[in-house]
């Protein structure tokens, strides 16, 4: 089992920026996959980015590319997500995820609230 919890959501405007983090906790950290999902009202829960355990590869949605960046410390077992250049549209609930493979995650957080303002 792994346990995920997320931080770093609020409130900011157009142009902000934003760091979520994720702290996980339970069996190893080192050799999952981590993802971030997110969910904006009404609308299905989407793919934003993920890292492989050794943080040599990381993969972006279109949407975020170039504005987001994900990260990781295995040290503290905890991932993150820079975000730059907020639109109103990033506005969603963000989750935090952990799996064997960049396909299936098998572990999820709350979540946390990302509003961005116009």
């Amino acid at each position: 089992q792994v346990q995920l919890v997320e931080s770093g959501g609020g409130l900011v405007q157009a142009g902000g920026s934003l760091r979520l983090s994720c702290a996980a906790s339970g069996r190893t950290f080192n050799g999952l996959w981590m993802g971030w999902f997110r969910q904006a009202p009404g609308k299905v829960r989407e793919f934003v980015a993920a890292i492989r355990w050794d943080g040599v590869i990381t993969k972006y949605a279109v949407a975020v590319e170039g504005r987001f960046t994900i990260s990781r410390e295995n040290a503290k077992n905890t991932v993150y997500l820079r975000m730059n250049s907020l639109k109103p549209e990033d506005t969603a609930i963000y989750y935090c995820s952990a799996g064997t493979t960049d396909s299936q995650y098998d572990y999820w957080g709350q979540g946390t609230q990302v509003t961005v303002s116009s």
